[in-house]
């Protein structure tokens, strides 16, 4: 019997995995995406402010940015430091895991479009309260000290983000330029993408029809993958373990049954106090979700749940270690008030026009079929068949031969590569598309030098 209940735990776990893979690649991807082409020195310039336009700017932000805990942790605490609000640097955070493409693709194919829908207004609606509730119980001068503690750690320390993505820079990924400046970066990936940006000058445009931008993407999936897959496959194997090992009094036990507010309420203060415990963050807490569903606990608490990731006790430890234990407890405080209170109103709302999903309807967990010639099939093909062709582009621009560069994109190139001569200098191009984009405008490039550590060199001045 034991070994039949894991083989079904198995079963159920890598079933949802399937079930959910394509869409974790596709958002994973337009993630990427969007990154590459946003920049935090940007984000944080606008942030500063408490108004309500800053405070939309951060949550568009952040649905556009990471979707790992530990990532929008890492990114916020930077947005932190250069000078963003305490309001805009917490929806920031939300919002960059909660209000991401791949995770809404994932509720809806895991638990249903109710859940999406509630997901995102509700989201909404937790960021607003959010807002009035620092405004309302912020400690004066208490994020301030905080900030200027933490600026002054890191500089002794000689903690420096990586210019790239904002993460924290390693001595072992860190170069000079010519006027001094030392900048060190989080992966050999981070610290290429840099150097291609500082020796490319095409725009975004000719970027995409280059190798070195579909690099810059490649790199960035890659850092988002590696961030988040331990979540991920354990929260999907986690999942079935609990569905398939758990007896229903548990459930039972920890959550009130019934229609009343009073149910509705405890069910969504449970569902956040399971998620502050399970360990479990970012996506990983979905198919996680799906087994509380399963479990019989309510609507309010199945949303509060999802919200939680921000407030699991690995992530506690993040900020007790970057803003004190103070400071750790005032965020959790907020979130976890917020978070619960969302998931109540939510519910209601849901109630009130009759949309609330039926918990007795559709099949089970272990009465699915996961692994069939649908269309989940096909789609994990197609993104399978995209993980492999930004795994080789990554290869490919990391190991890329030669002291060239495209002047286009950026990209290494040897000398058996695409060239053109102009102006007395030849130029060396990844492909025949960058070097045809050069031959269309070349004084756009021209400036550039063409090897690497004259490109360098050059951008050091500007």
């Amino acid at each position: 019997m034991m070994i039949d209940g894991l083989l079904e735990a198995l079963r159920i776990g890598f079933g949802f995995l399937w079930t959910a893979a394509w869409a974790i690649i596709m958002g994973l991807t337009i993630t990427s995406l969007v990154q590459v082409y946003v920049s935090k020195e940007r984000m944080a310039q606008v942030l500063g402010d408490g108004s309500v336009g800053s405070l939309v700017k951060a949550t568009l932000f952040g649905a556009a940015s990471s979707g790992c805990s530990f990532g929008a942790v890492a990114i916020g605490k930077g947005l932190f430091k250069k000078g963003a609000h305490v309001v805009n640097f917490l929806a920031f955070m939300f919002a960059s895991t909660n209000l991401i493409v791949e995770l809404g693709l994932m509720i809806v194919i895991l638990l249903g479009w109710e859940f999406l829908a509630a997901e995102l207004l509700g989201g909404l609606i937790l960021i607003a309260v959010t807002a009035v509730l620092v405004h309302v119980t912020l400690p004066k001068n208490l994020f301030e000290e905080v900030r200027e503690a933490l600026a002054a750690r890191d500089a002794e320390m000689g903690v420096d983000e990586d210019p790239t993505c904002g993460m924290e820079g390693k001595d072992e990924y860190a170069l000079t330029t010519e006027d001094g400046e030392t900048l060190k970066f989080c992966s050999e990936g981070c610290m290429e993408t840099y150097r291609q940006q500082a020796a490319g000058t095409g725009d975004w445009q000719d970027d995409l029809r280059s190798w070195g931008g579909w690099y810059k993407i490649a790199n960035q999936f890659r850092k988002e993958w590696s961030m988040i897959w331990k979540d991920v496959v354990g929260g999907f194997l986690i999942s079935g373990f609990v569905i398939v090992f758990v007896p229903q009094w548990v459930w039972s036990a920890l959550f009130l049954q019934g229609e009343s507010l009073l149910v509705t309420a405890e069910n969504a203060l449970m569902g956040t106090a399971i998620a502050v415990i399970s360990f479990v963050g970012s996506m990983g807490n979905v198919p996680f979700a799906v087994a509380l569903w399963g479990g019989g606990i309510g609507f309010a608490g199945v949303i509060a749940f999802v919200y939680a990731d921000l407030i699991t006790i690995p992530v506690l430890n993040v900020y007790r270690k970057y803003y004190g234990w103070k400071v750790m407890a005032y965020i959790l405080a907020v979130f976890f008030v917020t978070m619960a209170f969302t998931g109540f109103v939510m519910e209601i709302l849901f109630d009130a026009f009759g949309i609330v999903p039926d918990l007795a309807g559709g099949q089970t967990a272990t009465e699915q079929t996961y692994f069939a010639l649908d269309y989940t099939f096909y789609l994990n093909l197609i993104a399978f068949g995209l993980t492999g062709f930004l795994t080789y582009v990554y290869q490919r621009g990391l190991g890329a031969p030669g002291r060239y560069r495209d002047p286009v994109c950026g990209m290494r190139t040897g000398e058996d590569s695409p060239s053109t001569t102009y102006d007395g200098n030849t130029y060396r191009f990844c492909s025949k598309r960058c070097k045809r984009t050069f031959e269309g405008g070349p004084d756009r490039f021209a400036d550039e030098s063409p090897t690497v550590e004259e490109a360098m060199s050059e951008h050091s001045h500007h």
